[in-house]
């Protein structure tokens, strides 16, 4: 069997576990005909509304597209917003058992005012503040409940401050005693608490910030022994950096490989991130060689970009796609 067609049939039989911040995407659409005669900003004829699972949900979404199953852990705020991410899990036939509600959380909603193919306006409904200890804990014991189950752990951290450095210290101990990898996809706050971690997966931008480097440490060889060394420090198994219009770059276990982006009509790169870190997480768990990974991954992102605003992979897509690489 062909290694792609091999690999999209073992997908189906993936256990995935994602444990980050949990967020609601609302769109408007609408047309613009007329400025405003309050102030000189353009008047949307709203059209369309829809909300989505958003943040850690897209990964789940991804997980679900992709046909692994995915459990996702989280913690939710005890308001209409929280109760509509609730529903959005279960009407798209997703397990709501590992989210917990805590009393007085606000839940993030991040709503776009779409005119055409244009953004002209996000509002974003949030708090950053770190979940209560107990709160904490209850993930942690989900986590236990789960870990038997998964073939793969992703860490999905948008520093909205659901993740803490204990409880992902915790997780990655309870992954390793399982020997169950981790994938990460990390935010700023949280940047240096992933030690130990199978793949870790930063945007060079994001990598570049949390090393406080200059451009020059990332041009040519030099992004080798950057990648390298910070690496080895983390004591990380694999690196897996993107970037951007350049492709990928991936460094896991004694193999170096830099993969070229796919020329694509780029509609939207929201959400990108959460589909390359899903293919990676369900092809590392699938045993595939880094180049496999990568390139799979650096597919997949691609793909996704061809769409406006933050949508799932298409599997069967991909799949045709994979099979001409």
């Amino acid at each position: 069997m062909n290694k792609w067609a091999d690999f999209f049939e073992k997908i189906n039989d993936l256990k995935v576990l994602v444990i980050g911040d949990l967020m609601i995407d609302a769109y408007t659409w609408g047309k613009v005909s007329r400025i405003s005669p309050e102030a000189p900003v353009p008047v949307v004829n709203a059209i369309k509304r829809e909300v989505r699972l958003g943040g850690a949900g897209n990964v789940v979404m991804n997980i679900a597209s992709l046909g692994a199953k995915p459990y996702m852990v989280s913690v939710l705020g005890d308001d209409d917003a929280g109760n509509q991410l609730k529903q959005l899990f279960e009407s798209q036939g997703l397990s709501s058992n590992g989210l917990h509600i805590e009393a007085g959380r606000s839940t993030t909603v991040k709503e776009r005012i779409i005119a055409g193919s244009q953004q002209l306006l996000r509002i974003d409904t949030e708090t950053e503040k770190a979940i209560r200890n107990e709160s904490s804990l209850a993930l942690l014991e989900k986590v236990k409940v789960l870990i038997a189950e998964v073939d793969v752990i992703i860490f999905e951290d948008y520093d909205k401050g659901v993740l803490s450095g204990q409880l992902i210290q915790s997780i990655i101990a309870l992954a390793k005693e399982n020997n169950i990898p981790t994938v990460v996809d990390p935010k700023k706050k949280n940047f240096f608490a992933y030690q130990g971690a199978t793949l870790f997966k930063p945007n060079l931008h994001e990598l570049r910030d949390g090393l406080g480097l200059s451009p020059e440490d990332f041009e040519g060889d030099n992004l080798k022994k950057t990648v390298r060394d910070f690496k080895n420090a983390q004591q990380f198994e694999g690196l897996f950096v993107t970037l951007s219009e350049k492709g990928v770059f991936m460094d896991l276990r004694d193999e170096q490989v830099q993969i070229p982006a796919h020329i694509r009509q780029i509609a939207d790169v929201s959400g990108a991130g959460d589909t390359v870190i899903s293919i990676a997480a369900c092809a590392l768990a699938s045993g595939l060689s880094p180049k496999e990974i990568a390139a799979i991954a650096n597919l997949g992102g691609g793909l996704v970009c061809e769409s406006l605003g933050v949508v799932p992979i298409d599997k069967e897509l991909l799949k045709k796609e994979a099979l001409k690489l």
